[in-house]
C-alpha cells in the first residue's frame, strides 16, 4: 500500500515539472499578469514571484493528493493521539472502580437531608455473596445528649480490634465534641437534629444513626447504646456473640395492660392490628436486613407519628411492632443490655460510684438464663445501663 502511495506521489511531481518547463519564464524576461484600467499601465511582476506562487500552489495541491490516499487506504490517523499519555483519569475509569463503591465516607458530617440520607442508605445489594473481601463489622450508636463521660473505659474496650467496628454519635446539634485525635471517637459525630424522649424525634435519631451506619458496606450488625451504657465483657466476646447469632437482639413482647395494649389507637388499623402491638427496649441490636427495614419504612412510620404520643411513648413500640409484622423469625424477643427495674418508677435505676462493688459486679454477670442460637445460655447481656460519670474510675479497676 505504501509503494502506490510513494508511485502516486512520484507522478505528482512529474507533473508539475513538466508544468513549470512549459512555463515561458526565461532570464530577464518578465510577464504582464494585469493591466490597470485606471492608468493604463501595465504591472508586471518578477519571476521569481510567480515561481513561488507555483511552488506553493504544487505544494498544496501534493500535499492534497497525499492526504486523500492516506485517508483512503488507512483512515482517520490518531497514532499521534494514541502515543499521548493522557493526564486525566477518565471519569468513567473512576465510577468503575469497586473501591468507589465499598469504601465508608470519610467524612461522617455530610450535607445530605433526612430524606436523601434516608433514600442513600436504602440502596443495597441484591446478590448474596460479595466479590470482594468482606469482614463483618459491628456499627456502636452512641445516642446522647452531649459528651461521653464514660469515653475512656470503652477507649480500652475498642483499643486493638480496628477494622472490626465503626463507631456514630447523635448528640445534640449545639454540642461542640472536643475529642483527641487519637481517639475512636475523633470526628464520628453524624449530622443530628434536638431528639426528646417518648416523641417521634427520638426515633428518627435512630433511624438517622442506622442511615449513616449503613453507608459503610462492612457494618453488618448495629448496636444502639446510650451514653451511660458500659461494656460487660471484652470485645472479642462481644463480637463474637453478636455476628455469630442467628438472631437480632430487639425485646419485643405482648403486654395485655395499660402500659402495652392500653397504648394501642384503633386508628391504626387494618395496617397495624391490635395482635400485633409490642413493646420493648429502646436499646437493641439488629442486623442489616432489618436495618434496612427501619430506615426504608413508610407504612408504619406515618401510623405511629400521628397516633402514638405520650402516653404512648413511640420508642418502645414502633421498631419492636413493626419488625414483628415485618420479620418475627429474626427476633430473639430479648435485650442484650441490662437494666434494673427494681426499684419502680418509669425509669431503670441509675448507678453512681457507691454502687459499684464485688456484690453488685456479681449479680451483673451471674444469675442470668435465656437462649443463645436456640440452645440455653448464661450469657445473656453484654452491655449494661445506666452509669454515673462517678462510676468510671472504679469500672477502670
Amino acid at each position: 500500500m505504501l509503494e502506490i502511495l510513494r508511485l502516486r506521489i512520484r507522478a505528482v511531481g512529474r507533473h508539475f515539472r513538466k508544468w513549470f518547463k512549459g512555463l515561458p519564464m526565461e532570464e530577464g524576461k518578465d510577464t504582464v499578469i494585469g493591466v490597470g484600467r485606471a492608468s493604463g499601465q501595465a504591472r508586471v511582476l518578477p519571476q521569481r514571484l510567480i515561481r513561488l506562487l507555483a511552488f506553493f500552489v504544487a505544494l498544496s495541491f501534493t500535499f492534497s493528493v497525499v492526504s486523500i490516499y492516506m485517508i483512503r487506504y488507512f483512515g482517520v490517523i490518531n497514532s499521534s493521539v494514541a502515543s499521548v499519555n493522557p493526564t486525566l483519569v477518565s471519569c468513567d475509569e473512576e465510577a468503575l472502580s469497586m473501591e468507589e463503591w465499598i469504601k465508608p465516607p470519610s467524612n461522617l458530617m455530610h450535607r445530605m437531608s433526612d430524606q436523601e440520607l434516608l433514600w442513600r442508605a436504602s440502596l443495597v445489594p441484591r446478590l448474596n455473596e460479595y466479590p470482594f473481601k468482606r469482614v463483618p463489622k459491628i456499627a456502636f450508636m452512641f445516642l446522647t445528649k452531649g459528651p461521653l463521660p464514660l469515653a475512656p473505659l470503652w477507649e480500652r474496650f475498642f483499643k486493638g480490634h480496628e477494622g472490626l467496628y465503626s463507631i456514630y454519635i447523635h448528640s445534640l446539634p449545639s454540642f461542640e465534641p472536643n475529642f483527641r485525635s487519637s481517639s475512636v471517637f475523633y470526628k464520628r459525630h453524624i449530622p443530628s437534629q434536638v431528639s426528646e424522649w417518648g416523641k417521634m424525634s427520638m426515633c428518627d435519631a435512630e433511624r438517622r444513626l442506622l442511615a449513616n451506619a449503613l453507608l459503610d458496606i462492612s457494618n453488618e450488625r448495629f448496636v444502639l447504646l446510650s451514653e451511660s451504657c458500659i461494656p460487660l465483657h471484652n470485645f472479642t466476646t462481644v463480637y463474637n456473640y453478636i455476628v455469630r447469632s442467628k438472631y437480632s437482639f430487639m425485646n419485643a413482647f405482648d403486654d395485655p395492660g395499660p402500659y402495652g395494649r392500653g397504648r394501642y389507637n384503633e386508628n391504626m388499623y387494618p395496617e397495624v392490628n391490635i395482635s400485633d402491638w409490642r413493646k420493648g427496649s429502646q436499646w437493641f441490636e439488629i442486623n442489616r436486613k432489618l436495618a434496612v427495614y427501619i430506615i426504608q419504612d413508610t407504612k408504619f412510620y406515618p401510623l405511629f407519628s400521628e397516633f402514638c404520643k405520650p402516653a404512648c411513648y413511640v420508642d418502645e413500640h414502633y421498631f419492636p411492632t413493626m419488625l414483628t409484622i415485618q420479620a418475627p423469625n429474626l427476633l430473639a424477643n430479648r435485650s442484650i443490655t441490662w437494666v434494673d427495674w427494681s426499684r419502680g418508677g418509669a425509669h431503670p435505676a441509675t448507678f453512681g460510684s457507691s454502687d459499684i462493688s464485688e456484690e453488685f459486679m456479681t449479680r451483673l454477670f451471674e444469675g442470668h438464663s435465656c437462649t443463645y442460637n436456640d440452645e440455653p445460655s448464661s450469657l445473656c447481656y453484654l452491655f449494661a445501663r445506666k452509669f454515673s460519670p462517678s462510676t468510671l474510675e472504679a469500672l477502670l479497676v
